[in-house]
């Protein structure tokens, strides 16, 4: 047990797990790949793997930060220390504690489509999967997700690392019976699907070419394959809803034994993100193949755009199980990849909890909000912040149109937090030649150079391309004056908790600015 309380109950494969979870092909490749028509000729393979290798910086920045300050809280920690105490509390609290409040519909969301929706559809109720698309299903399915998130990181950090295992086998096993499916049967079976389940469930005349005819007009996607480059690359930014997220774990690495190894915890996190961007790749030849590249990409451009023929997300799952004409498969595929949600979703809450945690064993919170639970060595109190708000974020989210459009900027809020711990593995060296000195990070170097700043200033270069082309273009959905005044009151009121610490914890006679000039114990 660690000084505060908490358990190193994690080995680093438990991390690499998380990591592989986290970057989600199933849960959010799938989703983004259904946006990626507002790029003109852009190419998704392309920008996968072009989003791999760059995203490759972000997971050797943070490996370095983790080795260094292996403590729980991640970014909080490092930046609250070696820039700015209140710094650190306003950008780590805001993207990686609030912000998270509104990612829970948009999970919701998520478990909607690719579980309520398509399992209502097998079972042949599709306008039971209608309503799950409606703003009643998707708040029914926030809660549900609420629940089920609530749950796993309510069992500890051990009960989850089985949890998640068991569901990331399962998931994976579901996603080789797809390839099966999609290698097994060609292209004139998955038309002649369509066109029967079609008939069968949504009472609709030659679905196939429907679904073509109303996605024409929005698709505009290259035919498959590696180029053009250039506008494959202004899909990067898209590709970031999914494979930006390997580092996720970071503030858990307090609790994960051998997190003072660089290679086992960079081996672990790169693992992660390419186990994802192999399986997109994978999907991707697939989907060409059987599907035909003209009708995915058409199925995704009308539902993006609101014309959708079936009404609901074109998961697919849904669509890789009709190739068998069996009830009973066709559910039970999309029963065992609901494994990846299951297994991703405890990332809502997980590694928020330990930076809402830390502040507080930093005084900055109160008191209580550091309790750990005896048994499962849970914060409890910070779950509770978590869980709370989500419901109320959720019903406005559902109910409240305009709500909507606050969410677009969740993704870049979590990014600009990622920004400053990579300006602090920068930094590091001169900030704290000490600390560095005694890094394991310190001794990796290449040509005598030390990889880990270099690594930082490549991905400064990334989220600063990334940050341009959100705010400069309309194509991806986040530049919304509402969503980012939003955001904007997202960072005030992370301040007006910080300077509401330092004047309470004052009067105390505590100096909020002494403790955050410390390494907190392990």
């Amino acid at each position: 047990m660690t000084a505060s309380g908490l358990v190193r109950s994690w080995a680093v494969r438990d991390g690499a797990v998380y990591a592989v979870l986290s970057t989600n092909f199933v849960t959010l490749g799938m989703v983004e790949f259904a946006n990626s028509s507002s790029i003109p000729r852009g190419q998704l393979l392309t920008s996968v793997l072009i989003s791999g290798l760059w995203v490759s910086f972000l997971v050797v920045t943070y490996a370095g930060l983790i080795v260094t300050v292996p403590r729980a809280g991640g970014d909080y920690i490092w930046q609250s220390r070696l820039l700015n105490g209140a710094l650190g509390f306003v950008v780590s609290s805001t993207g990686l504690w609030f912000i998270l409040w509104l990612w829970t519909p948009i999970y919701g969301t998520i478990l909607s489509e690719e579980l309520f929706q398509p399992a209502a559809v097998d079972l042949g109720q599709p306008g039971t999967a209608q309503w799950f698309a409606s703003s009643n299903g998707k708040f029914v399915a926030s809660l549900v997700t609420i629940a089920l998130a609530g749950v796993v990181v309510a069992i500890g950090m051990a009960g989850y690392a089985r949890v998640q295992l068991w569901c990331l086998g399962g998931g994976l096993v579901g996603f080789l019976l797809i390839v099966a499916v999609l290698i097994a049967f060609g292209h004139g079976r998955f038309e002649s699907s369509v066109n029967r389940y079609g008939a069968q469930l949504f009472h609709l005349r030659d679905a196939y070419k429907a679904t073509v005819a109303a996605g024409t007009s929005s698709s505009s996607l290259s035919p498959f394959g590696l180029t053009p480059i250039g506008p494959s690359l202004r899909l990067v930014p898209m590709m970031m809803f999914y494979l930006l997220w390997p580092n996720t774990g970071s503030s858990l690495y307090g609790e994960v034994k051998g997190a003072n190894d660089f290679r086992r915890v960079l081996a672990g996190m790169l693992s992660g993100l390419w186990v994802t961007v192999a399986l997109s790749v994978v999907f991707l030849l697939l989907a060409d193949n059987t599907f035909g590249w003209s009708f995915y990409n058409d199925a995704n451009a009308a539902w993006a755009h609101g014309k959708g023929i079936f009404g609901i997300f074109p998961y697919p799952v849904l669509l890789a199980g009709w190739l068998v004409h069996n009830q009973a498969f066709q559910l039970g595929l999309v029963l065992v990849m609901s494994l990846w949600f299951l297994g991703w979703v405890g990332t809502l809450f997980l590694s928020s909890t330990r930076v809402i945690f830390a502040a507080a064993y930093d005084r900055v919170l109160p008191d209580a909000v550091a309790r750990v639970s005896d048994k499962r060595h849970v914060p409890v109190v910070a779950l509770a912040l978590m869980l709370v708000p989500a419901i109320g974020i959720s019903a406005l989210y559902a109910y409240w149109r305009n709500f909507g459009t606050f969410t677009l900027d969740a993704v870049l809020v979590v990014a600009v937090t990622y920004f400053f711990s990579s300006l602090v593995a920068v930094v590091l060296p001169r900030r704290s030649p000490e600390l560095w000195r005694l890094s394991p990070a310190s001794r990796v170097r290449i040509l005598g150079v030390p990889i880990v700043p270099v690594a930082g200033l490549v991905t400064m270069a990334l989220l600063a391309f990334n940050f341009y082309e959100w705010l400069s273009s309309s194509a991806y959905g986040v530049n919304a004056p509402s969503s980012l005044i939003f955001m904007g009151s997202l960072y005030v009121l992370a301040y007006l908790v910080y300077a509401g610490a330092r004047w309470a914890r004052q009067r105390q006679g505590l100096d909020l600015r002494a403790i955050l000039r410390k390494i907190p114990d392990e």
